[in-house]
């Protein structure tokens, strides 16, 4: 009995003490490493965006949240709870890539946490979740660019306790673009490639609908015995002279509908393609429709796939290195918004060329049936956040 009656005194102060604004069990543990009086924040690929004004879901008596503000490592904002947070106003409409946050006791504490944004203060959009590192030092988590007016940070609770302790916490404005190049249409005619390869001009036609974006989108049209330029096949394409050199690292976004009445015979067809300079054989890189399948090709190797859905935009995110060393080029893809393809190693050029972008509809000349395909919201950049939607 005596046993049992100590387990049970010692559960009530436990108790007692994890209610109290000063929990010792959480930023008031002796011995826990905390930031020397006077340390000034610094953040890393950051470039920080001044808040106006702070709220929070609730304050710990001496940690107030503007204490996330005064650039001092030593001061800090605590609340006590589960989903406690932290809302930061910009004053007006920005545009935000991220946050830098410095963790107090971040060296023992391993915080759970989410961060939202939003243009009204009433609609929020979750943008990121994670865990800090093992640092006093401020870090910055990124997220693709988006137009804000508050940023919250939501801590869901840490490795010991149920407090939320922050620091010093900044929104991050968008780095500068890397895009490169735009090819969505948007000037209302084809100025923006370097050229067409057509029969006629009703087989690469600007249309404003179906959009994925914007105003315009290319509808291109295909039938048996059309050959523009007098090779091989049936085609009718758009030409980007990207000339890539070897080595570069790019990313490109583009999307591609197939119209309801598409044939997919058991045969290639060609939408977009990295093409070599030379005059003959298959180009390097290659996304085409075969047998029901949408499928990508590198140095004639099938990489990934995924079945023919008509009628429906296909999101594409492409990350490329360019280099005829199947060792050093590589491939890696997102469709509909999701990681499909991790890097996969490939020969991306052949030696001594370089490639261009085609983008329409190529095809065995062997079908019969016509084909109409749309393109929309072509973007070559290069970082990840040039391109990604």
């Amino acid at each position: 009995m005596t046993k049992v009656f100590i387990g049970i005194g010692l559960l009530l102060i436990l108790g007692f003490v994890a209610c109290s604004p000063q929990d010792t069990l959480s930023d008031e543990l002796p011995g826990l490493g905390t930031a020397s009086e006077g340390e000034e924040l610094t953040v890393q690929n950051c470039t920080p965006l001044t808040a106006t004004s702070v709220l929070v879901s609730g304050s710990e008596t001496g940690n107030p949240a503007t204490n996330t503000l005064d650039d001092r490592l030593e001061t800090r904002w605590s609340n006590l709870g589960k989903g406690s947070w932290i809302d930061y106003d910009l004053g007006s409409e920005k545009t935000v890539a991220g946050a830098a946050i410095a963790w107090h006791l971040g060296t023992t504490q391993t915080n759970k946490f989410i961060l939202q944004t939003t243009l009204d203060g009433i609609n929020y959009t979750q943008v990121y979740s994670g865990q800090n590192s093992a640092t006093l030092a401020a870090e910055t988590y990124t997220f693709p660019a988006r137009t804000a007016r508050r940023l919250r940070i939501t801590v869901l609770g840490n490795n010991l306790n149920e407090w939320a302790s922050i620091a010093e916490a900044r929104p991050c404005a968008a780095p500068p673009s890397t895009e490169v190049w735009r090819g969505d249409f948007e000037t209302g005619n084809l100025s923006q490639w370097s050229s067409t390869q057509m029969v006629s001009a009703d087989r690469l036609q600007l249309v404003t609908s179906p959009l994925r974006q914007g105003s315009y989108a290319l509808k291109a049209t295909v039938k048996q015995g059309d050959n523009p330029i007098g090779a091989s096949g049936n085609r009718n394409e758009m030409v980007r002279l990207t000339y890539e050199p070897e080595n570069s690292e790019y990313y490109y976004r583009w999307s591609t509908m197939f119209a309801a009445d598409f044939p997919s015979p058991a045969t290639w067809q060609l939408f977009t393609q990295w093409h070599h300079t030379g005059s003959s054989g298959s180009p390097p890189v290659e996304f085409a429709v075969n047998n029901g399948n949408i499928i990508l090709y590198c140095s004639s190797t099938e990489v990934w796939r995924t079945p023919l859905v008509r009628s429906t935009w296909n999101d594409f995110v492409f990350h490329v290195k360019w280099s005829p060393n199947a060792s050093a080029g590589f491939v890696e893809l997102y469709h509909q918004g999701q990681l499909v393809l991790p890097k996969r190693s490939c020969a991306t050029q052949f030696s001594g060329q370089v490639n261009y972008l085609k983008m329409g509809l190529y095809r065995n000349s062997t079908i019969t049936q016509t084909g109409v395909v749309y393109h929309d919201n072509f973007v070559m950049g290069r970082s990840l956040s040039d391109v990604m939607p």
